[in-house]
């Protein structure tokens, strides 16, 4: 008999496989284990037909049982299920005992068939010889922003056009611990805790001491909108009681 395309399921794996149905219940159990990593004597095996029908492939005597006696379709799922104590069997998706390799930072700029390798040749990032001139150009254009906008520390504002975003600018200057933020940033302490921080990243605090709401914001200049914006009454249009 022609080989039938099945799905093999189990725990830790999901292939397509060939299987002959002359054979018997025992050489397939023999088959599966070094796809699904569950030994023969604890396989329960289960075929999923087209109409959702769990058919357990077993019988009496699995040495001269078929699986001619089953209704084997192309592509239908083979589910196996480990029988074992999950004590007992072997996780072979935790790799967090796995010793991972790590390439020398020198090993790595000599090869030819790396992402460094082919920014080197494309001349991006920092290997472009314009690249410290952009970048020059990149933060004046922050601190024109700032002056044009009026951006300065005490003043109150609102964040991105949202004006439930409103606060006061407690600090303007570059803020290191962005990475690739070079140039100005504006911390804002928002009137609600609606923030990111309480004015500080990691360990550099930037405004005020150390609090569990979360008041503080870092943007940039174009994201500020400078103005006499009252801090935001929630109680001011209900009615009386």
């Amino acid at each position: 008999m022609a080989d039938v395309p099945l799905i093999v399921v189990s725990d830790n794996s999901s292939a397509e496989r060939r299987i002959t149905p002359s054979w018997t219940i025992s050489q397939l159990k023999t088959k599966l284990e070094p796809i699904t990593g569950v030994p023969p004597s604890s396989q329960r095996i289960f075929l999923k037909t087209s109409t959702n029908e769990r058919i357990a492939i077993e019988a009496p005597d699995e040495e001269t049982g078929r699986l001619t006696a089953f209704p084997l379709s192309p592509y239908a799922e083979l589910h196996v299920t480990d029988t074992r104590p999950p004590g007992a069997r072997p996780n072979y998706t935790d790799t967090s005992g796995v010793e991972k390799y790590v390439m020398p930072a020198e090993e790595y700029a000599k090869k030819s068939d790396s992402v460094l390798a082919w920014k080197k040749a494309q001349k991006l990032g920092r290997f472009d010889p314009d690249a410290p001139n952009q970048e020059k150009a990149k933060i004046a254009a922050f601190a024109e922003e700032v002056e044009t906008r009026g951006i300065a520390v005490g003043k109150r504002c609102r964040v991105g056009g949202n004006d439930a975003r409103r606060g006061e600018v407690k600090y303007v200057g570059e803020v290191k611990e962005i990475p690739g933020g070079l140039g100005a940033w504006v911390g804002i302490q928002l009137d609600e805790p609606v923030g990111k921080n309480d004015g500080s990243i990691g360990e550099a605090r930037y405004w005020g001491q150390p609090s569990e709401l979360k008041r503080g914001v870092f943007v940039r200049p174009e994201r500020v909108e400078i103005g006499d914006w009252p801090v935001m009454d929630d109680l001011e249009d209900m009615e009386e009681i």
